[in-house]
């Protein structure tokens, strides 16, 4: 049966008419454009569209042209931007474009660091040189430039405050290479762990649930797509994770934690995981918690999940703090001091 009423199409018929109106070679710039699940959802609308009247598909474009002109806005995303640059640029191109966008806001590098944490700017520089160091933060705004001295190891940024004060004008060759290194190595980084996908999303939501479910919904995810399933394990960070922080994470990890909520982490943990905790500890703290733990009575595999995620929760906020930083790769350097 012929469609006549534009009034009683649904959003998707309307988008569904409008890519069959455009012509083949139109819509599959448009699809190009498009999440996988709009497509499954407006390519499901054009098989069920059936027929429609000439004058209905008039009365659609009229429609269409209208909106277009009074609202005179569109909605771009990454996703659809990354799509479109990867049509006419190459990838590396395209990769460099896009983490740069994905970094902090700002015309010019300079301009990008002042939205730049100062634990995060610090943690970075505190490995450069005390001159690089220097030129960094005669070009950034200077209470910014003092919140990121206040967070340098102090004889490390004493070198840096006398370096400033016998730095000559900057040549520009010096830094254009200041600024080249910043872009490629510290922005770049920066903008990788700002860029989540969808396995990531899920891999932190499993994270918060308890054990049994988190083990239910692993189970049934298998189940129906084995890949997305070993992709979440691989980015899920757990409290054995915990067991690659260096001697300096750990030890701010522990000085920042609740001493009876580590015991009751410790105590449903393996051996060789608490033993590399108590190594991190004074003899006499070590020596105390590991009292703690004989004296304890059983403990509710509930109330240790509770714990082992505090420590987790506790490990996450330190690195959104700039203290410590979670890596992307699995392995022995997975948390960095």
């Amino acid at each position: 049966m012929a469609r006549e009423d534009l009034q009683s199409m649904s959003g998707p018929d309307k988008a569904a008419l409008l890519m069959l109106a455009v012509g083949e070679d139109n819509a599959a710039r448009l699809f190009g454009m498009m999440e996988d699940d709009e497509i499954r959802e407006l390519s499901q609308a054009m098989a069920n569209l059936g027929t429609v009247t000439s004058e209905l598909i008039e009365q659609m474009l009229v429609e269409f042209a209208d909106r277009i002109s009074t609202t005179g806005s569109v909605t771009g995303n990454y996703s659809s931007t990354e799509r479109l640059l990867a049509k006419v640029l190459d990838k590396d191109k395209v990769d460099g474009i896009m983490e740069e966008i994905r970094g902090p806001a700002g015309r010019t590098m300079w301009d990008k660091l002042a939205n730049v944490n100062e634990m995060v700017l610090a943690n970075y520089l505190k490995n450069e040189y005390p001159q690089t160091v220097a030129v960094v933060l005669s070009k950034i705004k200077p209470e910014h430039a003092a919140k990121v001295l206040g967070v340098l190891p102090e004889p490390f940024a004493m070198e840096v405050v006398m370096r400033m004060l016998r730095m000559e004008a900057v040549q520009k060759e010096v830094l254009d290479d200041v600024e080249r290194t910043l872009r490629n190595e510290f922005m770049s980084n920066l903008a990788k762990t700002n860029r989540r996908d969808s396995h990531e999303l899920m891999a932190d939501i499993f994270n918060y649930l308890d054990r049994t479910l988190e083990s239910r919904f692993l189970t049934a995810l298998e189940e129906r797509n084995r890949d997305s399933a070993e992709r979440i394990k691989a980015l899920m960070f757990t409290f054995e994770d915990l067991g690659n922080l260096d001697p300096g994470g750990v030890q701010t990890l522990l000085s920042a934690s609740d001493k009876s909520k580590l015991a009751i982490a410790l105590k449903g943990c393996s051996e060789s995981l608490r033993d590399f905790f108590f190594s991190n500890m004074s003899e006499r703290a070590a020596k105390m918690m590991r009292e703690d733990l004989q004296s304890m009575g059983p403990i509710r595999l509930k109330d240790v999940d509770e714990a082992q995620m505090y420590m987790v929760t506790t490990a996450k906020d330190l690195a959104d703090k700039g203290e410590i930083v979670i890596s992307e790769s699995k392995g022995e350097d997975e948390l960095v001091y």
